[in-house]
């Protein structure tokens, strides 16, 4: 390094490093509002049903479920509810196979024939008591199956409550040690089948969390009819916990978990918590604390590399840093502990984009002052300032290309997308200047993907209305993730992250937007983004061809897309030189003031379910 050299960074060491540390701050101050408020609680727990879905553990010991399945119903010739006489039977052989503890989450809250009763009553006490599932207390623990506790416990049973709760996303991911304080039913079994005594104050305010042991059908299972007449290995029930219950689709008794592999069915729920407090809770959260901490360095280590290394290097090692922070979170979630993913990698994120304006910011303040001293030195500064300006658009087509491969994207799509925003900027009349930076922004319209789940962002087939709602927000997402900075590429990418999706009639998402209130950056890149994504091949679409792209982009002018605009980007396609386009687009009468309706003469339009979700948008 040459003296000039040297003296220029001497002088902007103390500078940086007090940029570095401000970005840190910011970064930190953005992950611990995220971790501490919750707004992307949501989020988190998707990426909970993520690890549960890697995570390999061996099939689990000790539990069989008695299905009252469609082959029950096909077998027996009955309409349910079934005759308690009928359970008096199965129970009694249970009992003779041997089986420790019985689960019955069927409920026997209302009296039936008293002969019926009595016969399930007495099978119950041959079998030296059973548990019994119910949804009903009179909240003082108190339950009304069969006539009552005192009844119950003549014969050695017990009730317990078999409600589970329900979190945001509507998945049964935890039980509670009671409901009303009637004792849930997993405490209750593994208790009298031998296992740990637990008590309340192990279980967090929200509850336990169910350590699932793998997806609908990885518990031993057999039909009711089966076991009924005797067509088993008594060996499979002997000395095992026998959970007995509804698995049919038409007896509703099926639930969202985060394991994945469809709905569960509620026996297969409650095997899964019985499993869980047999095992004295193995799967908890990391406290607020760790959390807190996992931000903290999350945000400190992309400022510390910049301090030691060439920007580009420290940004280019943020995904790097991302990738073994989510290795670590799963090797965590293997021994039990569920830590922050969300707010810990957005923290990362908003670090690794401050890091790099802020260097960038010091490096153009410190050229303008030592410019006089000589040219070398004048040179130097110019060449840092432009490699960093090169590392931060760089990083931002890394981050977006990042965001476009979790869902099954490549650079190409961002790059098209950059080229047409830039063209049909030009061709609208703006400066030069501000084309490009529409062309860099436009990179980052769907940065909020990497907050979309994958079972909703990679499903190749419809989604339905919630998943819709959950699909919309990486709007809102991607403007959350670049907020804030003060580099004019990143603020308009906030822009065109949060506006692409928003329509000429209003009826756009998040803000419901109409006409010029959309800003302009928007409206460009919304007819770009949707007409790639016509032009490209889905899980869930064929692509179309260049006639139906454009037949839709006409459709759609003056409802979704900005009119003028419309017209400018179909003149830019015509002078592509297509004959045939060409006479299509006369026709159409949507250039130059026309109609903008598809003439007779049209491409065909592709058939409805060729569209996912509305609309057609990246």
């Amino acid at each position: 390094m040459s003296r000039g050299t040297g003296t220029l960074w001497r002088r902007l060491r103390a500078p940086r490093v007090a940029a570095l540390i401000i970005a840190a701050v910011i970064a930190a101050l953005t992950g611990v509002v995220l971790q501490v408020t919750g707004v992307l609680a949501g989020s988190e727990r998707q990426t909970v049903g993520v690890r549960f879905q890697l995570r390999h553990q061996p099939p689990p010991q000790g539990i069989v479920v008695v299905a009252i399945d469609d082959v029950t119903f096909s077998d027996l010739r009955r309409q349910w509810p079934f005759p308690r006489s009928l359970h008096g039977r199965l129970i009694d052989r249970l009992h003779h196979a041997g089986a420790k503890e019985i689960v019955y989450d069927v409920q026997f809250t209302e009296p039936t024939k008293p002969a019926e009763d009595m016969a399930l009553y007495d099978a119950i006490g041959r079998a030296g008591g059973a548990v019994l599932a119910t949804t009903e207390t009179d909240g003082h623990g108190h339950s009304n199956v069969l006539g009552g506790d005192d009844n119950l416990r003549a014969i050695h049973a017990q009730a317990a409550s078999s409600n589970l709760p329900v979190d945001g996303d509507g998945l049964k991911s935890r039980f509670n040690y009671s409901v009303n304080r009637l004792t849930s039913l997993a405490v209750v079994a593994a208790h009298r089948a031998g296992g740990p005594k637990l008590d309340p104050s192990m279980f967090p305010r929200r509850g336990a969390w169910i350590d699932y042991r793998g997806e609908p059908g990885t518990f031993p299972t057999v039909s009711y009819s089966s076991v009924l007449r005797g067509r088993f290995d008594p060996a499979l029930f002997k000395g095992k916990i026998v959970v007995v219950g509804a698995t049919a689709p038409s007896l509703q008794d099926v639930h969202s978990t985060p394991v994945g592999g469809g709905p569960m069915s509620g026996p297969e729920v409650e095997a899964n918590a019985i499993w869980t407090a047999l095992h004295r809770l193995p799967l908890r959260s990391a406290s607020l604390v760790l959390n807190l901490l996992l931000v903290l360095l999350c945000a400190a280590l992309p400022a510390l590399a910049a301090t030691s290394m060439r920007i580009q290097f420290a940004a280019l090692l943020a995904p790097a840093l991302g990738f073994l922070y989510l290795f670590g979170a799963q090797l965590a979630f293997e021994h039990g502990l569920i830590v922050a993913v969300v707010a810990p990698l957005a923290a990362l994120v908003v670090s690794t984009i401050a890091t790099i304006v802020a260097s960038h910011g010091v490096v153009s303040s410190e050229r303008t002052r030592v410019a006089s001293e000589n040219e070398v030195l004048d040179a130097r500064v110019r060449e840092r300032t432009a490699e960093l300006h090169d590392a931060q658009l760089e990083i931002v087509r890394r981050l977006a290309l990042a965001a476009e491969q979790r869902d099954e994207e490549t650079g190409a799509h961002i790059d098209r997308i950059s080229d047409r925003c830039y063209d049909l900027a030009l061709a609208i009349g703006l400066p030069e200047s501000e084309a490009e930076l529409i062309r860099h922004a436009s990179v980052l319209h769907d940065v909020g993907k990497i907050g979309i789940p994958d079972r909703i962002l990679l499903k190749p087939g419809k989604l339905d209305p919630d998943e819709w709602e959950v699909m919309k927000t990486h709007a809102a997402i991607g403007a959350q993730i670049l907020a804030g900075s003060v580099s004019p590429l990143l603020q308009l990418g906030e822009t065109i992250a949060l506006t692409h999706h928003e329509r000429w009639d209003g009826s756009g998402y998040p803000q419901s937007l109409a006409g010029e209130d959309i800003p302009l950056a928007g409206r460009i890149c919304a007819i770009c983004d949707v007409y790639d994504a016509l032009r490209s091949v889905r899980p869930y679409k064929r692509a179309w061809t260049r006639e139906e792209a454009l037949a839709e982009i006409v459709r759609e002018r003056g409802s979704h897309f900005d009119p003028q605009l419309v017209d400018t980007f179909l003149e830019l396609e015509r002078s592509s030189g297509d004959p045939e386009l060409d006479a299509w687009a006369v026709s159409a009468g949507a250039i130059s003031g026309g109609s903008g309706r598809t003439p007779a003469g049209s491409p065909p339009s592709p058939r409805p379910e060729d569209r996912r979700q509305p609309p057609a948008g990246g």
